[in-house]
């Protein structure tokens, strides 16, 4: 894993490096900047400053006993500020700031956040009571950053574009919700609602590799988390992963 991210964090140096590179060789050469991205101001261009991404979500790193399982799925929010080389616009820096859920499905099986043990109990219960939707939820306040490329910086709505980046989160919140008491034979045993909440299991930290590629507002998200969704000893090393679509604009 620490070679995983040695190489992403090289991967998007090189790609920066890149960038700029071609930023100082045009410098040296004005005349190859073509005229109307001189004339043009691109300070406040339109280039995605919002960003929602929804896709699916998945772990790897699980067994039988911990892996979730139906469409489980996210769902980001993000405002960003774009920052274009001067010379070489079709490249650009975005930061922002911005939220990022989780929720994981699971099928028969408790996660049990709030126990008093060192490990994350994952229980299977094909035949006990359980419920019959049952989900853990994790929420992030996060702050992506991204190497961005734009076919047309001008008209950036209707151009081919892609971006590789890293974002860094801190965990806000995480529980459980089971809806719908049902025996082991699925008959409803009681129809209420239990949330349970605790962060103790969980890295308070975590830091993703992103990429995605697209033509104007739409484009295919991915990412992958390099940190442990569980802090050490507190259960198998899950690494969530995530596709999806992005829509961006503004």
């Amino acid at each position: 894993m620490k070679k995983f991210f040695a190489l992403s964090i090289t991967s998007l140096l090189a790609v920066c490096s890149f960038g700029q590179n071609t930023q100082d060789s045009t410098s040296q050469d004005n005349s190859k900047i073509p005229s109307k991205w001189k004339a043009a101001d691109m300070t406040n261009r339109s280039n995605d400053h919002f960003m929602i991404q929804y896709g699916r979500d998945n772990w790897s790193g699980t067994n039988d006993s911990t892996s979730p399982s139906g469409f489980s799925r996210h769902f980001n929010i993000y405002f960003m500020l774009d920052k274009p080389f001067k010379t070489s616009p079709k490249f650009s820096v975005g930061l922002g700031l911005g939220l990022g859920s989780s929720n994981m499905f699971f099928e028969r099986k408790s996660v049990n956040i709030t126990s008093a043990s060192t490990r994350l109990p994952f229980t299977n219960l094909d035949s006990a009571n359980h419920f019959k939707k049952y989900k853990l939820t994790t929420v992030f306040l996060e702050a992506p950053i991204e190497l961005r490329y734009t076919y047309n910086p001008l008209n950036s709505g209707k151009s081919f574009k892609m971006a590789l980046g890293l974002k860094v989160g801190t965990m806000i919140d995480a529980h459980t919700k089971g809806k719908t008491l049902e025996d082991k034979n699925g008959t409803t045993v009681n129809d209420y609602i239990e949330k349970q909440k605790n962060r103790r299991f969980f890295n308070s930290t975590r830091l993703a590799v992103t990429g995605r590629v697209g033509y104007g507002l739409l484009s295919l998200y991915g990412a992958f988390q390099i940190t442990s969704l569980l802090k050490e000893g507190a259960g198998p090393v899950i690494n969530p992963y995530s596709i999806g679509i992005s829509i961006s604009g503004l």
